[in-house]
């Protein structure tokens, strides 16, 4: 299994400006490009391949690729929403898609989605494209992102006087149960 690679990027962040600036207690536009930059770059640290969390927090588009076919192939960014395509090279070394009635997609209890393959038989290497996000991201979630952008506000600085400055412990605390591990 390859680095899942991002085919569509998501259209929207999970937190506003303006649901950050009421956190923030600030009323003015002066620091809108600041506060925008500090969203991003807490949703970057939560979300996606690189994220912490190991998860989508919004709709987008992810393509997997395997070097194989299996009957049961994972899927390790979730949540994951619908499969798009199957995509495979025939023994002819043409382009070919697998038939959507011929896969299911399973969630176990812990988010991890698979793949699962029924009469298909194919070698050679598979592609997996899908769409993986919350349709409404958690609210837990949504607070942390908020917690993080205003713990950057306040403090601008990793360090300040003698000590560096940590998370927020409730940060670690509202995303603990949507952690990923084994991704």
């Amino acid at each position: 299994m390859h680095r899942p690679v991002l085919v569509t990027a998501p259209a929207s962040m999970p937190v506003t400006l303006d649901e950050a600036k009421a956190q923030l207690r600030v009323d003015s536009a002066d620091d809108s490009t600041l506060i925008e930059g500090m969203i991003q770059a807490a949703t970057d640290h939560l979300d996606g391949w690189t994220g912490i969390l190991g998860r989508c927090l919004v709709e987008q588009t992810w393509k997997q690729d395997f070097d194989g076919f299996s009957s049961c192939l994972p899927l390790p960014l979730g949540p994951v929403m619908s499969v798009t395509s199957v995509e495979y090279t025939d023994t002819n070394g043409a382009p070919a898609t697998v038939d959507p009635g011929a896969y299911s997609v399973k969630t176990d209890a812990g988010g991890q989605s698979r793949i699962e393959f029924k009469g298909v038989s194919v070698s050679g290497p598979v592609s997996v494209t899908y769409i993986a996000g919350y349709e409404s991201v958690p609210p837990a979630l949504k607070t942390a992102i908020l917690l993080l952008v205003g713990h950057w506000y306040a403090h601008r600085e990793a360090v300040t006087g003698d000590s560096a400055i940590v998370l927020p412990m409730a940060v670690d605390a509202l995303i603990a149960p949507f952690r990923r591990v084994g991704v």
